[in-house]
């Protein structure tokens, strides 16, 4: 099977170019599946294998099991066009995973206000002004203030170029997923001045290699960096949740929902394909119907 793994994975790579990030979870899951059935022959799989392993992996996530399962499909329907295998077991196979419903974690306007306080004050409190320590605290500075500001994906930042920012730091152009591209305009004056403080600080290495967030080492900021980088300022901030990168795109898209934003500009600040994805905010807007209701209740206008 590792074999037809490789040629499956090469056909995603060269062919459907796909990015990095699906084809090593691609690998993974197919990685796993050959390791729990430990065939050499492909051709021999059943649906009672299939049924065995879709055993096995119920005790992962919904979520997680539904994408172990729409890998494999890709991967017999992939290996059934190609005539390497005559039958396609999934032909004879049932499947259906329900998803947990699972609502975003946000961050309210005080958490904001404080993770950012205290990335400020990190930056104020550096008196070197010259070391790389104060550069790092403007860049991290700049990488909360956009998150918040755009509710840019982690991987979107850190693939983020200086020919991608316009004139006076005014909008950024995103390359999404699909490489879909979309404008965000840059209104506000504190994240503005963050990306000009950012360029200035790291201009040398950024016209160098082009790419807007740098390490220490000159290289492109890494997702696991900007992790950490946020958990670092939560932590700083008192919050004890489990805060990522993502939180921060959720809490722009609720924000932007409870300020009566229409949701389909919301979905293309997003860069959702679909509005079905961008609707999981409706029911995290718990705020905006406490408040709707306590002065639209048709209750209020009866006087008995």
């Amino acid at each position: 099977m590792k074999k037809e793994i490789s040629f499956f994975l090469f056909h995603c790579e060269v062919e459907k170019k796909l990015s990095q990030k699906t084809l090593k979870a691609y690998e993974t899951d197919l990685r796993q599946f050959d390791e729990f059935l430990k065939k050499d022959d492909i051709s021999t799989i059943t649906k009672e294998d299939l049924k065995s392993y879709l055993g096995m992996l119920t005790k992962h996530a919904s979520r997680t099991m539904k994408r172990k399962v729409a890998t494999l499909k890709t991967f017999f329907s992939f290996l059934e066009f190609e005539e390497s295998i005559e039958n396609n077991p999934f032909h004879k196979v049932r499947i259906k995973i329900k998803l947990d419903k699972l609502l975003p974690k946000i961050l309210s306007i005080s958490e904001i206000n404080s993770i950012l306080k205290h990335a400020y004050f990190e930056k104020e409190s550096i008196q070197l002004l010259d070391s790389y320590q104060y550069k790092e605290a403007i860049r991290n500075i700049a990488v909360l203030e956009l998150l918040l500001a755009t509710g840019i994906r982690v991987s979107e930042l850190c693939s983020l170029k200086k020919e991608n920012i316009g004139d006076n730091f005014e909008t950024i152009r995103i390359l999404g997923k699909g490489n879909k591209e979309r404008n965000i305009p840059i209104t506000n004056k504190a994240t503005k001045e963050a990306l000009k403080n950012n360029y200035k600080s790291f201009k040398t290495i950024i016209d160098a290699s082009s790419f807007f967030f740098i390490n220490r080492f000159g290289n492109p900021l890494s997702t696991q960096s900007v992790r950490l980088l946020v958990k670092k300022y939560a932590l700083k901030a008192s919050i004890r949740r489990n805060i990522t990168p993502h939180v921060f795109r959720h809490s722009f898209a609720t924000l932007l929902l409870e300020e009566d934003v229409d949701i389909r500009y919301i979905q293309h600040f997003l860069g959702h394909s679909s509005i079905n994805v961008t609707q999981m905010y409706a029911h995290v807007n718990e705020k905006k119907k406490t408040a709707l209701l306590t002065i639209k209740n048709p209750r209020n206008f009866v006087n008995f």
